[in-house]
């Protein structure tokens, strides 16, 4: 089994533009989630006898993503706030991992790309956090892509009061120079012609492993791909 890192202590600047950013931004998401979830529950009562069953599946759906959102803002303005909010339950990680992955696949629109999580096991965490954390990683598995189609392949083992679950890509791999880099705030891979995001991803989804008692590490990364670790526990 491999060694973990343990979680490295960013400079003081870098750590409290983050508070101040995850703060900021879930706060002012706050208000038009609520007014969203309301509007669509509110739509629900008023149409729920005139529309069919597609319409009817999308505005429930409209519904629950806005409820996530909510509870997912909370988690971040209690994590920044440095008393991480978090809310366990029993989560069907192969549901949440083919969820995650068929949004993400329809936002990028991404064609021919594959999937291969078959027999994940159902585990006690935080559906939001631990689904944002698989978000971010499956989005750097279809962004950071080689010339193949994508494969992204989920398995997860238990190991004492462990579980380890990895994800692996067939991307086009992290040069050893950035490979300390990767979990830095505000620090994005290069890659030519790509729009510059905030290069919090991979940071953020350290920090909720951590709230969650987990970690997360990069595990082996070359031409032909990279895999990630998490570990979270088992109770």
């Amino acid at each position: 089994m491999s060694s973990y890192p343990t979680k490295p202590t960013f400079a003081g600047d870098s750590e409290e533009r983050i508070k101040r950013f995850l703060a900021t931004a879930s706060h002012d998401l706050q208000s038009p989630l609520r007014h969203i979830a309301m509007y669509a529950e509110l739509l629900l009562d008023d149409l729920e006898e005139t529309l069919d069953g597609e319409q009817l599946q999308s505005l429930r759906m409209i519904m629950e993503k806005a409820q996530t959102a909510q509870r997912l803002t909370k988690a971040l303005m209690s994590l920044a706030g440095g008393t991480p909010q978090v809310t366990p339950e029993e989560v069907d990680l192969q549901a949440l991992a083919e969820s995650v992955w068929g949004e993400l696949t329809d936002e990028t629109a991404v064609g021919e790309a594959t999937l291969e999580s078959n027999g994940l096991p159902s585990i006690r965490t935080d559906p939001a956090l631990f689904g944002l954390v698989l978000r971010h990683l499956l989005t750097n598995a279809l962004m950071y892509r080689s010339e193949a189609a994508p494969h992204v392949a989920i398995a997860a083992e238990r190991a004492g009061t462990d579980w380890f679950i990895r994800i692996s890509d067939n991307g086009a791999g992290i040069d050893p120079a950035y490979r300390e880099r990767i979990f830095e705030p505000f620090w994005k891979l290069p890659k030519p012609g790509m729009v510059q995001g905030a290069g919090l991803g991979l940071t953020t989804a350290r920090e909720f492993l951590t709230a969650l008692g987990g970690d997360i590490s990069l595990e082996h990364s070359d031409e032909s791909g990279s895999r990630f670790v998490i570990r979270l526990p088992i109770a």
